[in-house]
């Protein structure tokens, strides 16, 4: 069954999508922007946006039952590739616990002021999986030495 939640972000509306679609186990979160919704504003930091992306993820996860933690696939879409060490720092605040897999990309985003737009896949009922997890292995087997 597949559910739609709304942050209510002028956005949604005016290009009809949903902040957030479950369908099944799967989260999808659209790309969020660091714009705090309750004001519509944004800051001029890039560190800032990055956390208010956050911010707003974890509200929109938060209405489909999930967290931060049940994330398993995050996109950073920035226009900007300086302002990716100031992002980084908040990256580690809150992508820690689910440690995503992970791509960024440099790109143009719809207003100049915004500095990252983060989307991200999460996956419900993941609790069994977290306490079972194994250590990592090398995803590439190197040769023997002869």
């Amino acid at each position: 069954m597949r559910k739609k939640f709304s942050s209510g972000s002028t956005f949604e509306t005016e290009y009809a999508y949903s902040r957030v679609v479950v369908d099944g186990n799967w989260v999808f979160v659209a790309g969020t922007t660091g714009y705090d919704y309750a004001n519509m504003s944004i800051s001029s930091d890039a560190a800032a946006q990055a956390r208010q992306c956050f911010i707003n993820i974890q509200a929109a996860l938060n209405e489909a039952n999930a967290t931060l933690a049940d994330v398993v696939r995050v996109t950073y879409l920035v226009p900007n590739r300086e302002d990716v060490p100031a992002f980084a720092p908040v990256f580690r605040e809150f992508m820690s616990a689910a440690r995503p897999a992970a791509t960024m990309q440099v790109v143009g985003l719809l207003n100049e002021d915004m500095k990252i737009e983060i989307e991200v896949t999460a996956r419900l009922n993941l609790e069994e999986s977290r306490t079972q997890e194994r250590p990592a292995k090398p995803l590439l087997r190197t040769p023997p030495d002869d």
